[in-house]
């Protein structure tokens, strides 16, 4: 890139007193970046920081302490673990990927490569890992590997641009849909658990009313913030039980602890079989990724305005970045299971702000987090937390996929994704769908008939029966016994 191009984002940068409003100066700011992919970028040179960037940092950190909480607790409940060990490898793996990944690789090094999140659907699979004799480390490697490849290869984009608007929209409803619920179901489920189920009832009512005004004045945006205070504030004041118990503190940074035999997660280092037996997880899991970033590069398709294409999330890159996260994260010690940051990238695109100001922000609030101790805590307070998912992750997908099926014949293939989403899980159903659109079976014939042989049927069957004989194999298809025998008494 020559000297002109380097210097156009501060030339043509203008201060936001000469816009008539706050949007027109954020989507002034958005037309005028230029991203250097793999190069270094520079905040004032090549991009800003506004206020606007802490709110998506602020879920962000949420999300990631929740998250990665999730991941680490899930195995280690297989194993038979302490709560302790759950805490302080969360804390672990947030410095990990706040250090190394979010500041350093979306803030500066390539901001169109979205942060490095964690693969929250696959984490109720991992008891059924760890039972077939699964080894934390060996599958981090594995992802790690195997996301590197498609990335590299642009398998990433290539599938991406195979998925039509009605098979996209349809997993992004479903995805929004699921979502909401789950999380209006643990709501009931965590104010039950007290005999005080109508702080929920309450809580969930001020949201809704909240977020419609927030609609009306078009400040969605502050969605998250707002409601996190909202149901934090309604929830003590109705007489939630809360208290800090999470001490400020550094976690143990030596890999040799983590993987000990007789320390961290006491399994030692994988061997050949631990590798062979997570093999069939790690391609799922990165098979998992495409409809997952197509999701997110979506969402800020529809929430940016026109000629921002270069500040989009690019889906190969951010797959490599994903891919080293969890690759070094492993390596280190941590429990993380990579993928794209939706908790940041979801409402980033509502605030309409870029990715590298808020990565950087989001970098401080975790490492914060991690080493103060008590903002774990209040994140994970279960009305914090389903308000803030609710709000800044899971309606805003159910809105963006119902815009995208509003044209057309979309809508019938968004309703085959729910539909065999709904049987077997989104990626079966985006893989199924993938096919039959493409196919000209359903939705747009005229579409299919532009895509060539390639994109027509091979590539979306070779994926799909890639990816059914994998789940055939493990035992995913409801019903069905598990082809390998292994997998079948787990």
């Amino acid at each position: 890139m020559n000297n002109n191009n380097e210097k156009s984002y501060q030339s043509q940068h203008k201060p936001s007193s000469e816009f008539s409003s706050r949007t027109d100066y954020l989507s002034n700011e958005l037309k005028i970046m230029s991203p250097r992919r793999w190069k270094i970028n520079l905040p004032g040179r090549d991009y800003r920081f506004e206020f606007e960037d802490m709110v998506p940092a602020m879920a962000a950190t949420i999300g990631k302490i929740v998250m990665v909480a999730a991941v680490v607790g899930a195995y280690a409940g297989t194993l038979g673990l302490s709560p302790e060990f759950v805490i302080e490898n969360a804390r672990f793996e947030m410095l990990i990927a706040a250090v190394l990944f979010v500041i350093l690789i979306s803030g500066f090094i390539n901001p169109t490569a979205n942060l490095a999140g964690t693969h929250g659907p696959l984490i109720p699979l991992i008891p059924l890992i760890v039972a077939s004799g699964g080894h934390p480390l060996a599958l981090g490697v594995l992802i790690g590997v195997f996301g590197f490849i498609l990335g590299i290869s642009h398998g990433g984009s290539m599938l991406a641009k195979l998925t039509s608007k009605g098979v996209c929209g349809g997993l992004l409803i479903y995805l929004g849909f699921i979502g909401v619920t789950g999380q209006v179901k643990k709501m009931f489920a965590w104010a039950e658990s007290f005999d005080m189920a109508y702080i929920a009832f309450v809580v969930i009512i001020a949201t809704i009313i909240m977020y419609a005004w927030l609609e009306h004045i078009q400040k969605r945006w502050l969605a998250i913030p707002l409601g996190a205070a909202l149901a934090a504030v309604i929830s003590f004041t109705l007489g939630a039980p809360f208290e800090f118990t999470t001490q400020p503190g550094i976690p143990n940074l030596d890999p040799s602890y983590w993987w000990g035999e007789d320390t961290g997660w006491k399994m030692g280092l994988p061997g050949i079989q631990e590798f062979i037996a997570v093999a069939p997880f790690a391609v799922l899991a990165v098979a998992m990724w495409s409809p997952d970033f197509l999701g997110h590069r979506v969402f800020q398709e529809l929430s940016y305005p026109k000629n921002t294409d270069k500040v989009l999330m690019n889906i190969d890159d951010t797959m490599v970045a994903a891919s080293a996260r969890q690759a070094v994260g492993s390596l280190l010690g941590g429990g993380n299971l990579a993928s794209s940051w939706g908790t940041y990238i979801v409402p980033a695109a509502i605030a309409m702000r870029p990715i590298p100001a808020g990565a950087i922000l989001t970098g401080v609030f975790c490492v914060v987090a991690a080493l103060w101790g008590y903002p774990m805590d209040l994140a994970i307070w279960q009305p914090v937390l389903s308000v803030a998912l609710i709000v800044g992750v899971f309606l805003p997908l159910l809105e963006a996929g119902m815009q995208m099926t509003r044209e057309g014949k979309t809508t019938q293939s968004a309703a085959i994704v729910v539909f065999s989403s709904a049987l077997v899980n989104p990626v079966f159903g985006w893989s199924l769908t993938m096919l039959l659109d493409n196919l000209g079976l359903i939705g747009c014939k005229e579409r299919g008939k532009e895509l060539g042989h390639a994109g027509r049927w091979v590539i979306p069957g070779i994926t799909f029966l890639i990816l059914c004989a994998i789940m055939a194999a493990i035992g995913m298809f409801p019903g069905v016994p598990a082809l390998m025998e292994s997998f079948r008494q787990l």
